[in-house]
Parts: structure tokens; sequence; C-alpha cells
């Protein structure tokens, strides 16, 4: 948030300065982001009045102006057209410093002007440089009079002033506006802050609007008020615009000012509507399916879309249909103009999370939706709806009748008592707090607290008010505690931190070993978001429903991840944007298998059943790219290929010592001629490949990213413990030149041999491929070499021979393979 340290100063008893401020808010825990001046360096500029005004002799589209600016009074030429006698303006005299340069004496068309009428623009007060500054009857709310002619420019409007930008965390929604800063500044100074009075406007008509709400949990308060007779035309004041600007706003026209001004003032979210545009009176219900609402920003919104996907949003409506987002923003149909004369004020609680919903899936991220996604005050609109009354009445006329509107007690946050325990408090600060100087803090804090007990047992009750709806547990207590006693006056000492023994069970590896393989195998570990984008997730999952989130922080991260690609892509994504040729990266992380087999039309699971958390299971992912090694004189810069992403899932399990086994598969994923199903005893624990040339197009990669996925939990299982005796007798290889057909894989060659050999076979190695001239074209020529050693004994000659009619009897029957 940004505001005028002036402004928040006249809420404060103190004059406290800008350093300090900043200081006590940061050591608070509202974060001071920045701090800027509210005006560029100029001098020589003075609060000046135009006595009279003729046309210039020789231009048309000049005046020349007498102008008192506090002396003898001076002729000005000026082009601005809304120069008039008797207007109160800002001079800039012969030798004044602008931020665009010197001033000084200069003949225009034949007429010598002595100094310069400035606009806004000039003074860098704002980008307004159609006509020069206009000093109203006051420049600020609580100076009685205008300053006379001579005064300094720079005094009268308070441009040595700083604007502060504080970096609020969500849950500190009650400083997001100048009475909840003057709030925090106040106590940490143990002083009362001073809010400006204003009376309640006076009923002069009984001019009301009906109101009905349909959705009272989204919204437990609306109230409501017309306006007759407001003079739109007239010209929002000086101070008002200027605390707008200094906190970031334009002035637009009085209704919007004022709505905006109550806002940062009070942190009550407002809307004005035309109430000659209205019809039938409002009623605040949920979308319908087709309505449409075009808003303030020329935005259509469709709500046939969005009511499949969670909840409708909330809206004000009238006779005529759709007139707002609810908390968000406003619509066309009734937006105020300056021919409105008739006003009907709003000022409402709607539920954080109503707001938050609709905001979020519209990428609608409006002040007021700021606030009521983090929390408003709910007994605040009766005090911002007679203040921004008054406001109004004060600036545009007009009569104000009766505030109407309904209330649901029942839907409005319960704040319950909450307790806080002496010992709790001094266990989680490290040291033992004095009660009084607790009992001191919580009444600051405005909790009325009330204890009981001896004083080796005391217990503070207490009730937080309705603005601080971050106060839900003990803890919450004590961190309140903590910062206004000041987080400094806490010795450091450094906690107790037993480390246990981490145990990890006999038939596993840790975790740790898997990862500290991939990394000296080359790879980078990767941490990405669990929740994905829905189109990213059904490219990348097809078949699959992904679990939606509810409430999703932007619609690029709505559906929780069922596997890890999608994370892992966008990385190397990234990584190639940033010019990397070569990348390897890997991820554990949990998935999200899907909604359950019985979920609803809307993706949600029976009642029942929602209590219960989604199912969940730990991938260990890959992606790599590029060249197979890094680049060097010794290597040729060959690119990675389908058998280095295989070797490297071979290493990962060949940690457990099982036997892995390859099988070609059909993923939609990955390419259909480089892909494998990844076996561990028979069972499926993952898959390995390259991704598909369609996916790649479509992902915007280049060609030849290859993917690996396992199931971790299998991954890191540990073949049974076996014992044996390392046999002392000599080995005997044989190679064998194989004719069988193409379709054959090489995994059922080592099968059929180990079990024709059994336990004599001690090493099978393929080491030839051939297709070509010689053999059939469904054919090929594959050569194996088979090292034989019996545990017990030597192997004679006669013993070999039998064993290899063996094996290849065992080939011609189960593969049809003969020699060659």
């Amino acid at each position: 948030m940004k505001f005028s340290a002036c402004w928040l100063r006249q809420w404060l008893p103190v004059d406290v300065p800008v350093e300090r401020m900043c200081e006590q808010l940061t050591n608070a825990g509202l974060e001071v982001d920045g701090v800027e001046d509210v005006a560029p360096a100029f001098s020589g500029v003075v609060v000046a009045q135009v006595r009279a005004v003729r046309r210039h002799p020789n231009a048309d589209k000049l005046t020349v102006c007498e102008v008192d600016g506090g002396g003898e009074s001076v002729e000005v030429v000026c082009g601005a057209p809304n120069a008039r006698a008797g207007m109160t303006t800002a001079l800039a005299t012969v030798g004044a410093k602008l931020p665009g340069g010197a001033v000084r004496a200069a003949k225009l068309r034949g007429v010598t002007s002595r100094g310069m009428l400035c606009s806004a623009a000039e003074l860098g007060l704002g980008t307004d440089h159609d006509g020069i500054l206009e000093l109203d009857g006051t420049l600020f709310e609580r100076t009685p009079r205008p300053p006379e002619p001579g005064a300094d420019l720079r005094h009268a409007l308070h441009l040595d002033d700083f604007c502060v930008n504080v970096d609020l965390t969500p849950n500190r929604g009650d400083c997001l506006s100048i009475r909840g800063l003057a709030r925090e500044l106040a106590l940490l100074n143990d002083v009362a802050a001073v809010p400006p009075k204003w009376q309640k406007a006076p009923c002069a008509s009984d001019a009301a609007f009906p109101v009905r709400v349909e959705n009272p949990e989204a919204c437990p308060r609306y109230l409501g008020r017309v306006i007759e007779e407001v003079d739109l035309s007239k010209p929002t004041p000086l101070w008002l615009r200027e605390r707008l600007r200094r906190a970031g706003l334009r002035a637009i026209d009085p209704a919007v000012d004022v709505t905006n001004y109550v806002l940062l003032e009070l942190g009550q979210p407002m809307h004005a509507f035309d109430r000659d545009q209205l019809r039938d009176g409002i009623v605040v219900r949920d979308a319908a399916a087709g309505e449409t609402l075009t808003l303030l920003d020329g935005r259509e919104l469709r709500f046939a879309e969005a009511a499949a996907d969670g909840a409708p949003p909330l809206l004000i409506t009238d006779g005529g249909g759709p007139v707002a987002l609810a908390g968000v923003m406003g619509g066309t149909r009734s937006g105020v103009t300056p021919q409105t004369r008739n006003l009907f004020l709003e000022c409402a609680f709607f539920s954080p999370p109503a707001v938050a919903a609709a905001a979020r899936r519209y990428s609608l991220y409006t002040d007021a939706a700021h606030r009521y996604e983090r929390g408003v005050d709910f007994a605040l609109p009766f005090d911002a709806i007679e203040r921004a009354t008054q406001l109004l009445l004060d600036i545009v006329g007009g009569c104000a009748g009766p505030v109407r509107g309904p209330t649901s007690e029942a839907h409005l946050p319960q704040r319950g008592k909450l307790r806080l325990r002496k010992a709790r408090l001094d266990a989680l600060v490290g040291e033992e707090l004095p009660a009084k100087r607790v009992r001191q803090i919580l009444e600051r804090l405005a909790l009325a607290p009330s204890s009981k007990g001896e004083r080796a047992a005391r217990v503070w009750t207490v009730a937080p008010p309705s603005h601080r709806f971050d106060l839900a547990i003990e803890e919450d207590l004590v961190e309140e505690v903590l910062r206004v006693h000041g987080y400094n006056a806490v010795a450091s000492r450094l906690p107790p931190a037993p480390l246990p023994l981490g145990r990890v069970p006999a038939e596993q590896l840790a975790q740790e070993r898997l990862a500290d393989l991939l990394v000296a195998l080359g790879y980078s570990e990767a941490v990405t978001y669990s929740f994905v984008d829905p189109h990213r997730m059904r490219l990348l999952a097809p078949g699959a429903t992904p679990l939606r989130v509810r409430n999703p922080v932007s619609t690029g991260h709505a559906v929780m991840r069922t596997n890890l690609l999608p994370g892992l892509l966008d990385a190397l994504g990234n990584n190639l944007a940033r010019q990397a040729r070569r990348v390897r990266l890997f991820e554990i992380g949990q998935c999200f298998p899907g909604e359950p087999a019985n979920a609803d039309a809307d993706g949600k699971a029976p009642s029942s059943e929602r209590a219960a958390p989604p199912a969940q299971r730990v991938l260990c992912g890959g992606v790599l790219f590029g060249a197979r090694e890094e680049h060097s004189w010794a290597q040729d810069g060959a690119a990675a290929d389908f058998f280095d992403a295989k070797g490297d899932v071979e290493r990962l399990l060949a940690l457990g010592g099982r036997d892995v086994v390859f099988e070609p598969t059909h993923d939609p994923v990955l390419h259909p001629g480089q892909a494998a199903a990844v076996r561990l005893g028979g069972d499926s624990v993952g898959r390995v490949g390259r991704l598909h040339p369609r996916l790649e197009a479509e992902l915007a990669l280049p060609a030849g990213v290859f993917v690996f996925e396992l199931l971790l939990r299998e991954a890191l299982a540990l073949r049974p413990r076996r014992h044996g005796v390392v046999s002392r007798q000599p080995a005997v290889r044989r190679d064998l030149a194989l004719v069988l057909a193409r379709d054959v894989p090489a995994a059922r060659l080592e099968a059929v041999a180990r079990g024709a050999l059994g336990e004599v076979l001690t090493r099978f190695e393929l080491f030839d491929l051939y297709t070509g001239e010689g053999v059939a074209s469904d054919e090929k020529s594959v050569a194996v070499g088979l090292t034989l050693q019996h545990p017990s004994r030597t192997l004679a000659a006669t013993d070999i021979d039998g064993l290899l009619r063996g094996v290849l009897d065992a080939y011609a029957k189960e593969l049809g393979a003969r020699l060659r």
C-alpha cells in the first residue's frame, strides 16, 4: 500500500519522523518497501492570483494575465484555456528552477512575459497539462483558508512530504488504510490515534432504493443510500486529488474520487451507481448461466463458461440484469457520468473467499478485491457510508436519504474468545515477559483482556476486534505480544536441536542415494509446483482426470499434477530460453493420480469423502537434452539418444541390485519407436523414451527431448540378500551368431539362455547386431557372448558342447533362431 506520510501524521498526536515511522512499521512486521518524494525538486514557485486577463494582441490562442505573486503585479503570457480572472494558481517567477529547466523573462509575440503560470505536469504533480494548476478554497481538509499570494507553493501544498510504500503480508488486511496504519503507529508509540471528525449526514430526503440479498453467506451485510440532486460537474478539491495522487491513484470525478478516498482512509471499498440507470431494486445473487456484464474497463464477462467451474461469482443486479461484479468492479450500464444527478451509494461486506474466487477467475486485481479477499472490518460499512456521504455533500451538494440494507447476523464472521497462557507465551518467546507488560500490550491492541489464576498460572481471555481477522489461535496472540514488545528486546539464544539417528528400512535404499547418483550422472535437481496448467496436463497425461484446485492462485495453476513432466519440461524450456545447450534435470516429488472414481459432475467427491486427503504417489522423473557429454576437445559433440536415457535408468535401478527389463510400449506421450516400459520383477515401475514429436512442437521444444519417470518406492526397493560362494573354477566364454526375427527383443535372448543354462551362465552379453546383405529383410543377425562357470568343478569340453546344444535347441524352439 502506498500512502502519504503527511496524511498519516494527521491521525497521530505525535510527530513521528519518516525514518522512525518506517523503522517502526518494519520492525512490527509491516515491511516498508520504499520511500520517495511526492514531487520533484523545484524552487521559485509561489501561490499567485490572476487579477485580470486580456487577449494577446498578436496571437489568438494566447492571453496576457496580470498576476499578483505577493508583490508587484506582473504580466505573464499564458496559453492555458482555463486562465481567468480571480483564480488562484502557481506562478514560477523569473529565475525559478523547474523540473524542465529554469524560467526567464521572454518576449512572446511582442509581449514580455515575466514568469510562467504552471500546469500540474510542469511541476511534476501529475500528468495534467491541459490547463494551469487551480488552487481552490482549501488546500488541505483542515486548512481554514487558502494561503495568501506570494506563499511558497512547496510549503502551501506540503510538497516536502514523502510517499511510503508498505509491503503487507496477506494476513494484515486491517492495515490497508490510513486508519489501520495509524492504529499500528499509535500502538507502537503508546498514544491514541486521532481520526478526523465528521458528522452523520442529515436525512433531507425519504428517497431509498430496495435491496435484497439472495446469498447472505457471500454477502452478510449490504448498505445503500440514495443522494439526490448532486452536481458532478464540480471539480474534486485539490486536497483530495493530492492525497489520491500521493497514494498512486488518479482523480476521475467527485463520486469516484470520494469512494477511492474512503477506501484509502478507512479501508472500506465502496461503489457509486447512477440511481437513474437502476431499475426495480438491487438484488445480490449468484450469476446465472448465459448472463453477461460489461465492466467499467470495457471488458465483457460471460458467466456461462464459469458456471461449471466451482461456485458461480456473486453479482450486483437490478431489474435489467448484472450491474457489478460484487467486491471487484462495477459495470458500464450503471456507471456515473458528469450528467448523473442522483447517486446510489453502495457499502457492503463480502466474504473473502467469494471475492477472491471471482477476482482470480477473471484476472481482475482491483484495489477493492485486494482488500475484500484479505478481510474487511464487517462493522465498518456504517461509518464508511457516513464519511462518504459527508464528503459528497460538501463537494457536489445534494440531499441524502436514509441508510438502508439487510444484514444477516448469522453469516457475519464470528469472533470467538481466545486464551493466552502466560506459561505458553514464555515458552514460545524464550524468556519470561512481565505480566503487567503483557496485559498492557493486550489492552493497547484493543483485545479487552481479562485474567484469572495465580501468578504462576495466569491466563488471559481476549476478544479480537472485528478488524483483526488474523487472530484465530493462541500462537497469533503470542506473535502480537512479541512484535509489540519488540523482537530486538528478546535475547538471542540458539534453540536446542537434538539430531536423532535416521532410520532406513532394511529392504529399501535411502532416497538420498538415488539423488546423489543422479547428480553424479550430471543431473541438477529441480523443484517445481504441484499446481500445473490444465492444458499442459491434458497434453502430458491424456486420459487422466487431474484434481482441480478450488481456489487457484492463477489459471496456470488450476489442477494438481498427475506426473512430473509438466514442471520438468517447463524448467527445460526456461533453461533453453537462457541459452543453455545441454540440460539434465531431475525431480523427486508428490503426484496426485486424479479424481476419485465416484466424483460428481463438478469434479467433487461426495461430502462424506471430501475430508479424506487425495491419493498421492512419489515419482522420480528426469529430462535430458543436448550433447551426450560436456563440450571438450576429446568429445565429438554427439547428441544424447534413447540409449543414454535408458542407461541412466539402468544405473539408478542397479543400486537396488534388482533385474530390470525394458519392454517396447505404446505411450501417447512418447515417440512411437523410442519408448520403453520399465519392469522390475514383472511389475511396471516407470517409463523412458523420447518425447513425442507432436508434443515437442506444441510445447515449443526442440527435437530430441528424452524423459523418464519411475515410481520412487519401487525404485528404492532392495533385492533380498543372498549369500553364496565365489567359484574358484575357471570360466569359459563361447560366442554365438544367431539369425532370428527382427521383432525379438534382446531381453528374450537373455531370458531363454538363462532358462536353459541355469546357474552355469554367469554373464550374458549382446555385442553385435547386423541387418543387410545376406540376411532376410524380416530377420536380423545378433552375436551374443556366454560366460560359463560351474560353482564346484571344471567344465570339460563335452560339458560345454552339451550346454551349447541345449541353449541352441531352446533358441530354436522358443525364438525360431538358428546359427548363422
